[in-house]
């Protein structure tokens, strides 16, 4: 629908991208789109930061009631009073110049981590000179049912102790991590069509929703994910994202946007814009059917969204998406 096609005017574009939204496009690039719309700034460094209650452990199959305690899954985290684990750390993997995923190994080889779509566990860090311990939520980016361990991708932060401690620990060193924090409770085909307005780890939480639906083969929701960042290194997550867009160009598109971009850049350019949101996100009109999620630095909420008020409490709506007409029931903020 959009590629190879002749540079056309934004509302021309606007209007075919807007198809997307009720139509399933049969494949293509957003480089005319690119080509015809801005940006505005996301701001700060991109920090993401989660919190929440502890909810008891899932089923194993979401949505379904066992009919026996054998088809509970097996997990490591429960909730409630159960606490820190002391986890060991089993690889490191390099993503980018600041940036690393960490697999963490759960007690047993054969437990799933616990956590439900969507959730965060809490990471906690006292070191020698520290009074008090420092904690910091992050979701995890494994699948929720992966056996035997937990993967956290994340940025090392100037200054930042947890990231820094992260970013300098050795295989077999070990990590207090607890969990889970549950966020937004997803399920099959709640909605007709998810938009994700994403900067840096912001992507993170996405990725979990986004990682649930495509597994699921009976859940048809359609995913547009608007995600932003300072270079294209910092795209996160790229390739699988872009293989998901190939095995599902009918349901999944994404549109990436640069602040610093490269010299043959074929993205968006500058920052996410209202104009480049009013084009590619479902309408507001769609009401329940829709659902918009936002996860990024404080920059980025205050323009999009606004921000929330403490973890329990979302706040109101505020920013690019109240202006673009939504309501605060549509919009959720990680």
């Amino acid at each position: 629908m959009f590629a190879r096609q002749a540079f056309r005017p934004a509302a021309a574009l606007r209007h075919n991208v807007r198809r997307y939204a009720t139509e399933a496009p049969k494949g293509g690039s957003n480089a005319a789109i690119y080509a015809a719309l801005g940006g505005v700034a996301l701001g700060g460094a991109y920090y993401y930061m989660n919190s929440g209650a502890v909810t008891p452990h899932p089923l194993k199959e979401e949505g379904k009631t066992p009919k026996s305690t054998s088809e509970l899954a097996k997990v490591a985290f429960i909730g409630g009073e159960q606490g820190f684990l002391s986890l060991p750390l089993e690889s490191v993997e390099t993503i980018n110049h600041n940036t690393k995923k960490f697999r963490f190994s759960l007690p047993e080889a054969d437990m799933e981590s616990g956590l439900r779509v969507a959730s965060a566990v809490i990471t906690k860090y006292k070191g020698p000179e520290m009074e008090k311990p420092v904690i910091r939520p992050y979701t995890p980016v494994s699948d929720t049912d992966a056996k035997g361990h937990i993967d956290l991708i994340i940025k090392r932060y100037p200054n930042g102790p947890m990231s820094e401690h992260l970013h300098n620990m050795a295989v077999g060193q070990r990590l207090d991590i607890k969990g889970p924090i549950p966020k937004y409770p997803w399920a099959p085909n709640k909605h007709e069509h998810v938009a994700m307005i994403a900067g840096g780890t912001g992507i993170t939480p996405m990725y979990q929703v986004v990682k649930a639906i495509f597994k699921n083969p009976e859940d048809k929701t359609k995913v547009t994910l608007v995600f932003g960042n300072i270079s294209e290194d910092d795209i996160l997550l790229k390739h699988d994202l872009h293989e998901l867009e190939n095995t599902y160009p009918q349901r999944f598109r994404a549109f990436y946007v640069l602040d610093n971009p490269p010299e043959n850049w074929q993205g968006g350019k500058g920052h996410v814009t209202k104009e480049l949101l009013k084009t590619v996100l479902p309408e507001p009109k769609e009401g329940e059917k829709i659902k918009i999620f936002v996860c990024g630095p404080p920059g980025m909420y205050k323009a999009i969204s606004g921000g929330k008020k403490s973890p329990a409490d979302q706040g109101e709506l505020e920013g690019m998406l109240k202006e673009l007409g939504y309501s605060k029931d549509q919009v959720y903020k990680f």
